[in-house]
């Protein structure tokens, strides 16, 4: 069974997604919060598998509680709520530990693949919103000029194999895609990935692509 956290100041919002999340069968919401003190302090309690978190809170708002929800003994993965698709907010939050995001109007079927893909510790970013993520980052370039200079020096404690495995996930490829590719076993390429998050001092795929952006793996279009 699949431990949800719900996280919106918005009763109504938590309540269409805790109808559509328990009718799955598989998937439990634990706990509501009205905000990301709330969140931090239900989260120690009910100890979920995933947060879905709104950023927009009054009091202590969700970029906020994201580390103090990844510094929990067993931290949950937390999957960012928004109205707005995109916007430096979620780009924030991704860099910040989040597995991803989902529209509020995400489609029923959809949120519950969604959340079964984020208690797996998979990215909830299909290749297009990887891709716009990465289109995002690029405005935070000029404001950040050593960014790739940092993200290259990071990249040099990855083997040849281990950064060709980094341009997959920043393109965003499944395991299975990047096995394909490289004509590698899936299980060879999760060991590879797992490898990949440690020595790059990531939370996530998602983090991945950011440093494969940042280091000009990945084409910036």
């Amino acid at each position: 069974m699949i431990r949800v956290l719900l996280v919106d100041d918005e009763p109504m919002v938590c309540a269409y997604l805790g109808t559509i999340l328990s009718a799955a069968g598989d998937i439990e919401v634990v706990g509501e919060a009205r905000d990301g003190a709330e969140a931090v302090e239900t989260a120690m309690r009910q100890r979920p598998d995933v947060v879905l978190l709104d950023l927009r809170m009054p009091g202590v708002d969700g970029l906020t509680a994201i580390p103090e929800l990844l510094r929990l003994v067993s931290p949950p993965k937390v999957v960012v709520l928004t109205t707005f698709d995109l916007d430096d907010y979620v780009l924030q939050a991704l860099r910040c530990g989040a597995v991803g995001f989902l529209l509020k109007s995400t489609a029923p079927q959809d949120l519950v693949q969604l959340v079964r893909a984020a208690a797996t510790g998979s990215s909830v970013l299909s290749p297009a919103a990887v891709r716009r993520v990465l289109a995002a980052s690029q405005a935070q370039a000029d404001a950040v000029q050593d960014t790739g200079r940092r993200a290259r020096a990071l990249l040099e404690h990855l083997t040849a194999r281990e950064v060709e495995v980094v341009v997959g996930i920043g393109r965003g490829w499944s395991n299975a895609r990047i096995a394909e590719e490289l004509r590698l076993s899936e299980a060879t390429v999760k060991g590879h990935v797992s490898r990949v998050l440690v020595k790059l001092a990531c939370d996530n795929r998602t983090q991945v692509g950011l440093v494969a952006y940042d280091a000009g793996l990945v084409a910036r279009t």
